[in-house]
């Protein structure tokens, strides 16, 4: 048994709840997680073979602008199919030039420049596994029907000034993010999770915030404004000038190119 399932069956005997009452609020949840997934374009959205993202990228650190730079992030998803939960490939590519980028791969991540591929930390590339598998846009694009997925409804809200449902998310390894969808436009606007950091020896709080929606092809809704930050400290954020769904984005992108030179790890 999980450990949410262990608090919740505790939580019902101490007070004489039905798993009736428990069904109902996952009834709820999933209510309101359908009417955010036509919100965000129905069938467009949860269908949509790729995403391109062009704009500018701000990382900060200890609240200050340390890096600035024009992005470009590529997304192409992958047929379902296979054990492995991870059913996207992701290029991002940073400057005018576009002469740096990170390529994710199904298996592996890679930092490629003008000197050659460097393949990124393991570490890397958990971390970069964990927050794709927490992400509320993934998991409503691809993990929707996955086994053991629950939506637990907690109740209308008020959140930074704006009316919200709140819900929690669980999936069968007891992974769990919460997010909070506005209560007019069904619309994501915030979510939270932890996770593990070895390198600290705790948890670290991650909390993403979305804003400014507009229509990006074939009827989706996507935020052109996203800020996340990390226990409590704004780390990155990202303005996109313009977001294209469905582009056919070749498989060749989201690998190494031809004779390139592998630097050591």
């Amino acid at each position: 048994m999980t450990r949410r399932g262990f608090i919740a069956m505790g939580a019902c005997t101490a007070l004489g709840c039905s798993a009736l009452r428990a069904e109902t609020s996952q009834q709820r949840g999933r209510a309101i997680i359908d009417k955010a997934i036509q919100a965000l374009g129905g069938d467009g959205f949860r269908f949509m073979p790729s995403r391109t993202e062009m704009g500018r990228a701000y990382s900060f650190y200890r609240e200050q602008i340390s890096g600035l730079s024009i992005a470009r992030i590529y997304t192409k998803y992958l047929p379902a199919g296979g054990s492995s939960p991870v059913r996207e490939v992701q290029r991002q590519v940073f400057g005018k030039k576009q002469e740096d980028s990170i390529i994710f791969t199904a298996t592996d991540a890679w930092e490629v420049t003008y000197r050659g591929a460097k393949q990124l930390p393991d570490e890397r590339v958990k971390q970069f596994r964990e927050t794709l598998l927490h992400d509320i846009f993934y998991i409503l694009r691809v993990r929707i029907e996955e086994p053991g997925i629950v939506f637990e409804s907690r109740g209308s809200d008020v959140i930074e000034n704006q009316p919200v449902e709140t819900i929690d998310v669980f999936d069968a390894d007891n992974r769990n993010v919460t997010v909070w969808i506005h209560s007019s436009t069904m619309l994501p606007v915030k979510q939270r999770f932890q996770r593990w950091d070895p390198i600290i020896n705790d948890r670290r709080e991650e909390v993403t915030r979305y804003t400014k929606y507009r229509e990006a092809g074939n009827g989706v809704m996507w935020p052109f404004d996203t800020e996340r930050e990390r226990d409590k400290e704004k780390i990155f954020e990202m303005y996109a000038e313009h977001v294209a769904i469905g582009e056919d984005l070749k498989t060749s992108m989201f690998e190494l190119p031809p004779g390139v030179n592998i630097l050591k790890k």
